[in-house]
């Protein structure tokens, strides 16, 4: 663990044994957070920001330090790519995608700590011949709790600690258990910035007791969790002890919506790897495939084939696009799932099955002849499986698109240029890609409608969200 700038190797919560998802086999131990052991690093943020060691600092070097960090990852890139090929299973073009968008998402941040201001509004306050100076201070929050994912340790991380850092916060993070090795070395590597001991504190631990307590503890000013809704929504009862402000950005089943005058040959790939790439274990996966009747048999066809094409195994083979399941337990679950599909009556296109010999492997698998009410159509399973379900009309998609507790992304392919704006604007969903399917830049912000969460990560709104404001009146004399 990494506690007020030292190295902590023994957890109160014991050891956490670290896996290779594709073998299995453990690669790591590392020290299980307790709720001491998070106390301990509260009692260290909260040090830091009552001291004023980084938020204190003037903005142009808190951007220096943050450029810094950013360099640091870049120089690190290999090995930092790496460790989540390990410890995610993730293939290696993803993990290189995700340590780039790390780097560009620091520097992001870094730009922005030179751009908090509040605004001055003397004018409006000077009503009824009152001499009034009037402005608003923004200002951070104070120590804020960060609880990060498995499914993208690294980017997900930093997505948060980026903007927290910039508005000048103290840091308590917690990876999750299964994922905590590229968070340890982030670390590292912001210390190495100079980001000053205290504030950032890396936490491994279960989630029932090192991110219970962060959840609970009076002394956190903030959480900002990326995960399932379930687990968000305890995070919102446990906030209430000290209404603790909550960003969450949660769980997802984003349609795929493909008109019949798309370019088919271009859309067809977009959206297999829409639901299959990193083995479907992204928030926003397009999960649910809608195609104007037309067109219907050729896409579901043309992503049968696609699927079938795709090679599994260790992500650091170059050949294989997918990799394993996180765990067995998520094997288990997306197992589960595929057989109550079929149970209750739909049909498979192709796959529906596990991989034998070591890891979590699972075949990249499309149902069809599905309907609303079926569990794989309406709760989110987490790995490779795509629903596939034609539609006649745009009155009919946008009603069954919509027709879901989430909403987090979707994607839509037309040529039609009145269709593609007149369909971002009337899907319930924080993201809307045309023709594109999982873009993300670090100047926009991201988050979900309904249940896939509170508040935005990224851009300008994400910065927000790790500061608060002030409004200041002075009366002056004469």
């Amino acid at each position: 663990m990494l506690i007020d700038g030292e190295s902590v190797v023994d957890g109160g919560d014991g050891t956490i044994e670290v896996l290779d998802p594709a073998t299995g086999q453990a690669v790591a131990h590392v020290p299980a957070a307790s709720a001491a052991d998070v106390d301990r690093a509260v009692t260290a943020a909260r040090r830091s920001f009552a001291d004023g060691r980084w938020h204190g600092l003037a903005a142009e070097e808190r951007r220096r330090i943050l450029w810094r960090f950013a360099d640091l990852i870049a120089a690190n890139f290999t090995e930092l790519s790496h460790i989540d090929v390990v410890d995610n299973g993730m293939p290696l073009a993803f993990a290189e995608w995700e340590i780039r968008s790390c780097e560009a998402w620091t520097r992001a941040a870094a730009g922005l700590a030179t751009q908090i201001f509040g605004r001055n509004a003397s004018t409006m306050a000077s009503g009824g011949g009152t001499n009034m100076h009037a402005y608003t201070l923004v200002q951070p929050v104070g120590v804020v709790g960060l609880i990060v994912p498995w499914n993208a340790p690294a980017g997900n991380l930093m997505v948060k600690l980026g903007n927290a850092l910039a508005a000048g916060n103290s840091c308590v993070v917690k990876p999750a258990e299964e994922t905590p090795l590229s968070a340890l070395r982030l670390g590292e590597l912001a210390l190495e910035a100079g980001i000053p001991p205290g504030v950032l504190n890396i936490l491994p631990g279960h989630g029932r007791v090192a991110g219970q307590a962060i959840a609970d503890h009076a002394d956190i000013d903030k959480i900002s969790f990326t995960g399932s809704t379930a687990t968000g929504k305890h995070i919102v009862r446990s906030a209430a002890g000290n209404l603790k402000r909550v960003t969450l950005e949660l769980g997802g089943k984003s349609p795929a919506i493909v008109f019949d005058d798309a370019d088919l040959d271009a859309a067809i790939p977009q959206v297999a790897m829409a639901i299959f790439a990193n083995t479907g274990q992204v928030c926003f996966a397009g999960s649910r495939l809608f195609v104007q009747r037309g067109a219907y048999d050729k896409v579901v066809a043309g992503v049968a084939d696609f699927a079938k094409s795709l090679k599994i195994g260790s992500g650091f083979d170059s050949a294989n696009l997918l990799g394993p399941l996180i765990s067995s337990k998520q094997q288990d679950r997306v197992a589960d799932y595929m057989q109550r599909g079929r149970q209750q009556g739909a049909e498979v296109v192709t796959g529906g099955g596990l991989l034998d010999g070591q890891g979590f492997f699972v075949e990249p698998t499309i149902f069809a002849n599905v309907h609303r009410d079926m569990d794989i159509v309406r709760e989110e399973i987490f790995g490779p499986v795509l629903v596939a379900t034609p539609f006649d009309d745009i009155a009919e998609v946008v009603a069954a698109a919509n027709d879901t507790r989430y909403g987090l992304g979707a994607g839509v392919f037309t040529r039609d240029v009145n269709k593609a704006h007149s369909m971002a604007r009337a899907i319930d969903a924080g993201n809307v890609w045309v023709n594109c399917y999982g873009t993300i830049h670090p100047s926009l912000p991201f988050g979900g409608f309904k249940e896939s969460g509170w508040g935005r990560e990224m851009g300008a709104e994400g910065l927000a969200a790790f500061t608060e404001t002030k409004a200041v009146y002075i009366q002056l004399e004469g």
